[in-house]
């Protein structure tokens, strides 16, 4: 196994553990998780602070929310494209969400500056935006404008609490507006 594909494996066998027991997870339990020594996990990565800044970056990714997205058809209902969408990147922040509530929780603190803006967000957006394309024509703002609306939006709505709509009243607004 390479040595890429060796970390890889690691970091994915970490990131579960990491949201159970935050940074306080032991190399023991990840040699376990990843079928490996203990040993290998230093052959592989300087340190634990290093294995776990690598788990934060993994978990950043946009990925899989990404391809979630552009594997919406475009044929179908606006609205139902978007609320595809909203559940992809929902969960995506809910896994975040927890990893991070965890990795905080035990005191995992990540180097100043490392919070910059995100080439991963604007792989997202795009993704979005596409989903406006066939629209293009009767919108008010251009789609990718819409689409960093409709993304912020899904950010804050974990930040609502027991009050936080659900998805398909969100899409009505931001289709529709507030008013009846």
């Amino acid at each position: 196994m390479t040595p890429e594909k060796r970390r890889a494996m690691i970091v994915q066998a970490v990131l579960p553990l990491l949201v159970e027991h935050g940074a306080a997870v032991t190399t023991s339990q990840i040699a376990r998780a990843a079928g490996i020594g203990e040993a290998t996990i230093f052959r592989a990565f300087a340190d634990k602070d290093e294995l776990l800044d690598a788990c934060v970056e993994e978990a950043l990714r946009p990925d899989n929310a990404v391809a979630a997205i552009e594997a919406i058809p475009l044929d179908v209902p606006l609205a139902d494209r978007l609320t595809e969408a909203a559940s992809a990147l929902g969960a995506r922040l809910e896994r975040m969400g927890a990893l991070f509530g965890a990795l905080r929780a035990s005191g995992y603190k990540r180097e100043r500056g490392s919070h910059k803006r995100r080439p991963g967000n604007d792989a997202i957006r795009d993704a979005v935006a596409e989903l406006f394309e066939p629209e293009r024509d009767s919108l008010r703002l251009p789609p990718e404008q819409i689409a960093a609306m409709f993304t912020g939006l899904l950010m804050m709505r974990g930040r609502m609490g027991d009050e936080k709509p659900d998805i398909a009243a969100m899409v009505d607004v931001l289709l529709h507006g507030a008013a009846r």
